[in-house]
């Protein structure tokens, strides 16, 4: 069991990684491929991260790369899939600043400054498991159907023991997570700035 969780782990990272090379060549050579070359390239690009390089690598690279990264959350995992190879409208920014609030809560906390240890809760503990199932709830009712889709596959795969933890915090948050939205929420921030002092320049008496 264990080893057929490991290869499964080695083909998320390897997959993962495939995407992160296929957002990195549309944003520097400005182009958007189409789906089935997307598609193609994960195919590519992840059997190259999946497999052995004979006697140059030792490990697959994908190995290396989760020896380095861990395994992401269910939810990094598939935000990012979807968003490079199903793009739809963007993360809401509620949803962003979620996850900021709850990483500026949990990562202190649970690294032993304080008392209380959020990190127990993720063992089964029913009023956090609530606690998720409304937050799914208020992505549908927000009109985000995909965070709602997102949050439940997190908890089925928490509920198969799908990743080697068995706490429900590392299927749905872990530090990319929260860099990423701290950083999304950061830029809209600057570009509303932004836009503020271009208006008042506009519109400025004489």
């Amino acid at each position: 069991m264990d080893q057929f969780m490991q290869i499964f782990a080695l083909i998320e990272t390897s997959i993962s990684a495939a995407v992160i090379v296929i957002w990195l060549l549309q944003k520097i050579f400005q182009i958007d491929m189409p789906l089935i070359v997307r598609l193609l390239l994960v195919v590519i690009f992840g059997n190259l991260f999946f497999w052995p390089m004979g006697s140059w690598l030792e490990l697959p690279i994908a190995a290396y790369i989760r020896g380095v990264t861990g395994d992401l959350s269910i939810v990094s995992i598939l935000l990012l899939w979807s968003s490079v190879l199903i793009p739809s409208k963007s993360s809401p920014m509620l949803f962003k600043v979620a996850v900021v609030t709850v990483a500026l809560l949990f990562y202190p906390l649970a690294l032993g400054f304080g008392m209380f240890d959020p990190y127990a809760l993720g063992f089964g503990s029913l009023a956090f498991l609530i606690a998720v199932l409304v937050f799914a709830a208020i992505c549908g009712l927000a009109a985000w159907s995909k965070g709602l889709f997102i949050i439940a596959l997190a908890i089925i795969a928490w509920t198969f023991h799908w990743h080697e933890s068995a706490n429900l915090w590392d299927y749905l948050l872990d530090p990319f997570l929260a860099i990423w939205a701290l950083g999304s929420v950061l830029f809209s921030l600057h570009l509303k700035r932004r836009e503020r002092a271009r208006s008042g320049y506009l519109f400025r008496a004489g």
